[in-house]
C-alpha cells in the first residue's frame, strides 16, 4: 500500500510541516541576526504568537490585531474581552498575552527602583504609559518617595470610571504619612486618548500640593497618561 505524499505511514514517517514553518524559520533568524529592529511590528508580533499558536499560521491573527488596536503595543495591552473578536485567539492565548504585558511592566517598574527618580525621568514615563495607557477605566496612581527620591511604593490608589476616578487629597496625605515618604508623584490616565488635564485634576493637583508642603511633602508632578502622549502639570507650570 502506498502513502500519500507528506502523511504518516507504517514506517513512521512524519507529515509535512505546513508551509508556515518556514517563514518561521527565516523570521528567527533574522530576529537573531537584527534584533527587533529587523522586524515590522507584525512580524515580531508572529514571533510572539509563535510560541503562543504552535499550530496555527499567527501571520494573519497578528495583522488582524494591529489592524483592530493600531500598534504592537495597543495589541498587547487591549483588555481581554476585546482581544477574544480576532480569529485564532482564545483563551489561553490571552491569558499568556497578558502575561508578558506583566513581565515588561514589571521590567519597567524595576528600571525605576531603588535609584533616583528625578535622574530616571525617561524611565518613569515609559513606566507610566506601560502600565496605564491602555486600561479602559481611568487610574490614580501615586509613587512615594524618599528624601533622596528614590521610589518607596507604587500603588494605585483609586479606579474610576472611563472619564473620572475621585481622588481624596487628605487620604493620599494619610497615605504618604504612613509610608514615611517625602515626596510624591501623582499619575492618572484617560482612557479617551487625550492626556489635556481638566479644570478638576488641575484643582485636585493644588489642593493636594498646598496640604503637603506644611508637612515638608513635595509633589514633584502630576503626569497624564494618555494612550501615545503624556502631559506633565508641572511642565505646563498648572501647580
Amino acid at each position: 500500500m502506498t502513502s500519500k505524499p507528506g502523511a504518516s505511514d507504517t514506517n513512521g514517517l512524519a507529515e509535512a510541516a505546513p508551509d508556515y514553518h518556514g517563514h518561521r524559520d527565516r523570521l528567527r533568524e533574522r530576529f537573531t541576526k537584527g534584533g527587533s529592529a529587523a522586524l515590522q511590528d507584525y512580524e515580531l508580533l508572529e514571533l510572539l504568537l509563535f510560541r503562543l499558536l504552535p499550530r496555527r499560521d499567527t501571520k494573519p491573527i497578528a495583522k488582524a490585531m494591529l489592524k483592530r488596536f493600531g500598534s504592537f503595543s495597543e495589541a498587547i495591552g487591549a483588555p481581554p474581552h476585546l482581544l477574544e473578536e480576532i480569529d485564532g485567539l482564545g483563551p489561553t492565548a490571552i491569558t499568556d498575552l497578558k502575561v508578558i504585558l506583566a513581565a515588561a511592566q514589571r521590567i519597567g517598574r524595576d528600571a525605576v527602583h531603588d535609584r533616583p527618580i528625578l535622574g530616571s525621568w525617561t524611565e518613569v514615563i515609559d513606566y507610566c504609559k506601560a502600565s496605564m495607557s491602555y486600561e479602559t477605566v481611568e487610574q490614580f496612581r501615586i509613587l512615594f518617595l524618599d528624601k533622596k527620591n528614590k521610589l518607596i511604593a507604587d500603588e494605585v490608589q483609586q479606579i474610576g470610571t472611563v472619564d473620572h476616578t475621585p481622588v481624596y487629597p487628605r487620604e493620599v496625605i494619610k497615605r504618604t504619612l504612613e509610608l514615611s515618604a517625602t515626596a510624591l508623584i501623582l499619575v492618572h490616565n484617560h482612557p479617551s486618548g487625550d492626556p489635556a488635564p481638566s479644570s478638576a485634576d488641575v484643582q485636585m493637583t493644588r489642593q493636594i500640593a498646598d496640604i503637603a508642603k506644611p508637612l515638608g511633602i513635595t509633589v514633584h508632578d502630576h503626569i497624564i497618561v494618555g494612550k501615545s502622549t503624556h502631559t506633565s502639570l508641572r511642565g505646563m507650570k498648572l501647580f
